[in-house]
């Protein structure tokens, strides 16, 4: 059985080390000053080079030349050991599948004796935050105070779950992704090495697939080898299920564009090309996180050429922040659940409807004098009363044909998602508290529903803060409206304004019933 290339293809020296020369350097210093620390921690995303990097420290320290600074040689017998896989002082642990307490026992029990080959025992411990709290704490006194001759090297990819007392114990290194071109110019010596014919432009989309990881872009080289064909862009979309990026740039074109038609069209076409949906998903999220950059005034951050920069900055002009966000969250969920879904190609149409259909623009506001409603403090009746009328019938009737589309559902979600960046903390923290969200609309009147505690609920309904919100609401929306809170029943309460509404169930609950819904199910109604 062939050796897989990333293991083949594992750096043996320092300088084979690909974007970590901030690691390399220092621990190549302390290797050559012979100033080795007990305890270390790596930390960084996947296929960066922590483990590798880790058993280079290993050898090293064990290396038999002469001169510190030569270490590793990779010509002494131990150096030759380690590389063989067959050096019996370089103990890996698996952390995701030895997560209890005894297992940290026995390696604690076995650390005090010597080394069988070399000259320090060297505990390699991956992904280590997958340790139980018992484990921590029992590898807590052995990682402080080890023997003279251990060494530890922990690696992990969620740093932010080790215990700080963990932390405190160890030499912190922090791995980063790799730059493309560090992983073009490694691909293509893997490519050199092993007598493959690859174009440089399939080099470089498979080191942008990598998403900084050199380990995922030697697997993706190492599949489209065995095919036993010349590596080429073409080659690498039909094995690995990815649309052009033609393709993407138009679906994201088509959304910023609101084309509902031609974008779901443009699915459809790559997905009978043999376009994965869930691949589809994620580099749709990708091209629009340079959409995002380029809105944000970050386009020295794209790695793209000079003609899809200036694509992607006009696309940019064409989305609103807000719906930008929208669009990446949709997709981005819909790369989560296209595998599981009945029908595979669903989360990924229903993602793009929903970024066309979401943070449509606010009507402009009328350049004509807005209407006279009354006093601010005094709510406008239901839609059931009549608009007031007071213009003669010439002025109203071209008064209603300047006044704005009536206003929708969607339309007031996200004017009230616009509304809460524009209040202060603490209006927004009692909103929160209330679970406060829009519930229906009327005419001109706006309602509220409110679902928290009755503490923060008596401050929230206070005159003057509904008045902020509905300026703000007012501010967004560009027309007048009128805001109303309204308190919503807990769970097994019921309605008394729905109560008012139907007679026959007021007596009915009188005389002992039970109210099992008391929300309106018909089409229209304000909770509709």
């Amino acid at each position: 059985m062939s050796q897989a290339l990333y293991r083949k293809w594992r750096p043996r020296e320092w300088d084979e080390i690909v974007g970590q020369q901030h690691v390399v350097q220092t621990l190549r210093h302390a290797t050559a000053a012979e100033r080795v620390a007990h305890a270390y921690l790596f930390a960084g995303p996947r296929g960066t080079g922590k483990t590798t990097t880790a058993r280079l420290l290993a050898k090293a320290v064990n290396c038999l030349a002469p001169d510190p600074a030569d270490r590793p040689c990779n010509q002494c017998a131990h150096c030759q050991a380690i590389n063989q896989g067959r050096f019996m002082d370089i103990i890996e642990i698996d952390a995701a599948s030895n997560t209890g307490v005894d297992d940290i026992r026995q390696l604690r029990d076995k650390i005090a004796f010597a080394p069988v080959q070399g000259r320090y025992k060297v505990y390699i411990i991956d992904e280590v935050h997958m340790l139980s709290t018992a484990a921590f704490n029992a590898l807590l006194k052995t990682l402080e105070e080890p023997p003279a001759h251990a060494i530890f090297v922990l690696a992990t990819t969620e740093v932010h779950k080790i215990p700080a007392t963990v932390l405190s114990r160890c030499q912190r290194y922090e791995f980063r992704r790799i730059p493309v071109d560090d992983i073009v110019g490694y691909l293509q010596r893997i490519v050199e090495g092993e007598h493959l014919e690859a174009e440089p432009e399939a080099l470089t989309w498979l080191a942008r697939q990598a998403t900084g990881s050199l380990r995922d872009a030697i697997s993706l080289l190492d599949q489209l080898a065995s095919t036993g064909r010349p590596i080429t862009v073409t080659l690498a979309r039909e094995v690995l299920g990815t649309a052009t990026d033609q393709t993407v740039a138009a679906l994201v074109g088509a959304l910023a564009q609101r084309d509902l038609t031609p974008g779901l069209e443009i699915i459809q076409q790559a997905l009978d090309r043999g376009a994965d949906p869930r691949q589809l998903a994620r580099q749709v999220v990708s091209y629009l996180r340079q959409v995002l950059l380029a809105k944000s005034h970050n386009a020295d951050l794209l790695d793209m050429p000079e003609k899809e920069r200036l694509l992607v900055a006009q696309q940019a002009q064409a989305f609103e922040l807000p719906r930008l966000l929208g669009a990446m969250r949709a997709f981005e969920a819909a790369a989560a659940e296209g595998r599981t879904d009945w029908h595979p190609s669903l989360p990924l149409e229903l993602a793009f409807l929903e970024a066309v259909a979401a943070s449509p623009q606010p009507a402009p506001a009328s350049s004509s004098p807005p209407q006279q409603t009354g006093a601010p403090s005094t709510p406008p009746s239901s839609a059931s009363s009549p608009p007031p009328s007071a213009a003669p019938d010439g002025a109203g009737a071209g008064a209603a044909a300047a006044a704005p589309s009536p206003l929708t559902m969607p339309m007031l979600r996200d004017a009230w998602k616009h509304a809460l960046q524009q209040l202060d903390h603490a209006l927004v923290s009692l909103l929160q508290q209330q679970r406060a969200a829009p519930l229906g609309v009327q005419g001109h009147e706006v309602v509220i529903g409110l679902r928290g505690g009755k503490s923060s609920l008596l401050l929230l309904l206070k005159p003057e803060r509904q008045q902020t919100v509905q300026q703000a609401l007012r501010g967004v929306l560009g027309r007048s409206v009128t805001v109303r809170f309204k308190p919503l029943p807990a769970k097994g309460e019921f309605d008394p304004d729905i109560l008012q509404q139907h007679p026959m169930a007021q007596v009915a609950v009188e005389l002992g019933g039970k109210v099992v819904q008391s929300q309106p199910r018909h089409p229209g109604g304000i909770y509709g």
